[in-house]
């Protein structure tokens, strides 16, 4: 195995490490008065922040043999683009349709002023769901950082 390739596993490893024990609750030992060492809830945001700075370094530093890094660190930031995308865009319309109903209820003689306002709000919400698959295509096809 490749250095880069035992850095990579080792990063992974130590944020998936981290990921699991901001979930899982660990009993905490009794606090010393004398103990100087940093408490146990700090050391594993520090690895993943460690990790998170590193690994875009190591994958962008891609040579002959490990070339398959970006296109599949591409294929995960486009996931994440389109589904974050998704989800603020589908929650903030449930929202604003929803007050627009309620305001509507209370006052049904501003419905349709009401209305124009949510119908223009919901296009620029979905808006920015097409910048996010936009970005995602960009990722998948066109990216930078392929050569």
């Amino acid at each position: 195995m490749a250095p880069r390739s035992l850095v990579l596993t080792a990063a992974v490893l130590l944020s998936c490490g981290a990921l699991f024990s901001a979930f899982v609750p660990v009993p905490l030992a009794a606090k010393s008065l004398s103990s100087s060492a940093p408490a146990l809830g700090q050391l594993p945001t520090a690895a993943l922040s460690a990790a998170l700075l590193v690994t875009p370094s190591l994958a962008h530093a891609a040579t002959e043999g490990s070339a398959v890094w970006i296109p599949a660190l591409s294929a995960v930031g486009a996931g994440f683009a389109i589904g974050l995308a998704a989800i603020g865009s589908g929650v903030g319309q449930g929202i604003a349709s929803g007050r627009c109903i309620d305001g509507i209820s209370r006052q049904p003689e501003v419905a349709d002023d009401l209305r124009g306002v949510l119908l223009l709000s919901l296009a620029f919400m979905e808006s920015l769901t097409i910048y996010g698959l936009v970005i995602a295509l960009v990722l998948l096809f066109a990216n930078p950082l392929i050569k």
